[in-house]
């Protein structure tokens, strides 16, 4: 013998259960409520393999509620040797052998007919339950006896065989009662919730028998399986099945059918717009068992208006059973699904405008983020998508027919200073300061020869602008000379122009680029050294803003006749502030602090002359 070999022993591993069951349920279950769905699961399995062996069996789960629990199954149960194997040995699983195999029956090509694959659902009774009792009888031979194991959560369980003189048929009976810190998910009312929530869609029967008596069925055929008496009775089913499931009336229902996975469910449209950061929850059935509430895997980001329910067969749950473990079959069931309700949303344009126009109504921001990467999408959808115009809110198709060049503003700011004066002028401006829209507009040449895009310039809009008499502008010369003195200080030039609408005193024609331009000389003038030098490297050639008063405009006109320095300055000012707000972008200090001395400037002159004025009384 080796020295290795004289000082090598083997040891078996000493499992604490009672820290096993606090793992269990404080990090791999989300909730102790999961108990009920693994005995359902166990239960499940066992009828699964026994009507492997007798296809002729029948199924069912019956769950009674009470002060004690129990669920009974008509499956396969366990013969004395199971029960030593598989109830005794934490993480063994019943329905495999060492060898990966079924045990003993030679039902290996049944395996995907089994939900669990952990061999820990009765572990997680300990969660709520310091003890567990099984009553079980093999459905294997005819004369097998009744076994029951006893087992607690400190490690300890016994195994006795009880009298023949009440055999019950082939099935299991777990029982247990529930510590009382736990009473509240065994209570009649909570076990019912907790198995139509996990058990709705289960393909056996499943009846919980409440203390009273009471029997209450607990699943059913979904309406996506079930046969209707017409389209729109199926219609109807479906969207009950929302209001019910989801609370919420679905826009419309989309059938999800994948028989390579054995996937069958239904994605219901959202009726009202949902952000896109929020990713919607889908419920997911595995064989008919409740896997998630919460999968938002299932779908592709960008579908995120609408809630899916499906049940599947060959997808794979993580060890909890309450996700979807994520491999190349879920990336490609996402993309499956997603090709569906893409089709779906191609299909609308030809066999439902109405429905598409309700849609898009609401879920324009889904589309035009698809759409953005989707050539066919784009081609079939881009001409219904509405967007924000200088003709309000309408569709591209409509606003091309009306503006054969259609200017697009880079931000909604840019949009906000020219959409009054654009529109009054006849151009034809959309708002490209929202995700997506401005790439989308400018992709509209692809779908309609003729049309012609460009993006909006400051000097567009000046140049639609009518020129004021020569007259009125000399005599308006003094008053000009000291505007541009005024908002020379913010980079700005001045112009007198004529246009509509004559309510409108003043425009600041501006874009994004200038400002960054202001912005970075600023900071150059601020800093020293190094940093100056850079911020100097990267100077640029940018066009001033400008302000346009309008001349059409009886306060500007006023304003333009006033001879007093200190008066017409103030008038300046104000209008300035005025059309800095009507931007909606946030002011700078220097503005804010010339709003309010504007303010108080014309104050002042209102009130000059009025001090002593005492108020008039009636007669």
């Amino acid at each position: 013998m080796s020295e290795t070999d004289r000082t090598t022993s083997a040891h078996t591993f000493q499992v604490d259960l009672r820290g096993l069951v606090d793992l269990l349920s404080h990090h791999l279950y989300s909730s102790p409520r999961v108990y009920l769905r693994e005995l359902l699961q166990n239960a499940v399995d066992a009828i699964s393999a026994r009507q492997a062996l007798d296809p002729a069996a029948t199924g069912a789960i019956t769950v009674h509620a009470g002060d004690e629990l129990t669920v009974t199954d008509t499956g396969i149960g366990l013969t004395e040797a199971d029960v030593h194997t598989f109830l005794a040995t934490i993480g063994r699983s019943s329905k495999r052998d060492a060898d990966g195999r079924l045990d003993g029956t030679g039902l290996a090509a049944a395996r995907g007919d089994f939900i669990g694959q952990f061999g820990i659902g009765l572990l997680a009774c300990f969660v709520v339950a310091d003890e567990i009792t099984v009553v079980t009888r093999s459905a294997r031979t005819p004369d097998a006896p009744v076994i029951e194991w006893r087992g607690s959560s400190d490690g300890r369980y016994t195994i006795r065989t009880l009298p023949d003189a009440a055999k019950p048929e082939p099935g299991t009976t777990v029982s247990l009662t529930p510590r009382p810190d736990a009473g509240q998910w065994t209570r009649a009312d909570q076990v019912l919730e907790l198995a139509r929530n996990y058990g709705s869609l289960l393909r056996h029967e499943v009846t919980v028998v409440d203390p009273r008596g009471t029997r209450t069925p607990v699943n059913a055929t979904p309406p996506w399986a079930a046969r209707h008496g017409s389209p729109q009775a199926r219609r109807d089913a479906l969207a009950a099945y929302c209001r019910t499931t989801f609370d919420f009336t679905p826009l419309d229902s989309i059938d999800l059918d994948l028989p390579l996975v054995g996937l069958r469910g239904v994605a219901y449209v959202l009726p009202d717009a949902a952000p896109p950061a929020r990713r919607s929850g889908h419920r997911v059935h595995l064989k008919g068992m409740l896997l998630s509430e919460q999968a938002d895997e299932l779908l592709p980001e960008w579908a995120f208006f609408v809630r899916c329910v499906v049940d599947t067969d060959g997808l794979r749950p993580t060890a909890s059973r309450e996700g979807l473990y994520a491999d190349e079959t879920l990336a490609a069931v996402r993309d499956a699904l997603g090709a569906r309700i893409r089709d779906w949303l191609t299909g609308l344009s030809a066999s439902d405008p109405a429905l598409l126009h309700r849609f898009l109504g609401v879920h324009h921001l889904a589309v035009k983020a698809l759409a953005r990467y989707d050539d066919e999408l784009l081609r079939m959808l881009l001409p219904w998508l509405p967007f924000e115009t200088t003709d309000g809110n309408v569709t591209l198709d409509e606003f091309a027919r009306s503006h054969p060049v259609i200017l697009v503003a880079r931000t909604v700011e840019e949009f906000r200073q020219v959409a009054p004066i654009a529109g009054a002028a006849g151009l034809g401006v959309v708002n490209g300061g929202y995700t997506y829209d401005r790439d989308l507009v400018h992709r509209l040449p692809e779908i309609r020869p003729g049309s012609s895009v460009a993006d909006l310039d400051p000097g567009t809009v000046t140049a639609h602008l009518d020129a004021v008499d020569p007259a009125a502008e000399l005599a308006a010369a003094a008053f000009l000379t000291i505007a541009r003195e005024v908002v020379g200080r913010f980079d700005c030039d001045v112009a007198l122009r004529s246009f509509h609408p004559t309510s409108a005193p003043a425009l600041l024609l501006d874009n994004r680029e200038a400002r960054h331009e202001r912005t970075r000389a600023q900071l150059a003038d601020e800093a020293d050294g190094l940093w100056a030098d850079i911020l100097g490297s990267l100077r640029a050639e940018v066009p001033r803003a400008q302000l346009v008063l309008n001349h059409l405009n009886p306060l500007v006109r006023r304003a333009a006749s006033i001879t007093h320095r200190e008066l017409a300055v103030t008038a300046v000012e104000a209008l300035y502030g005025q059309a800095v707000l009507l931007t909606r972008r946030p002011l700078r200090a220097s503005e804010s602090a010339l709003l309010n001395r504007s303010f108080i400037g014309l104050l002042d002159h209102a009130m000059l002359g009025h001090e002593g004025a005492s108020p008039r009384k009636d007669s």
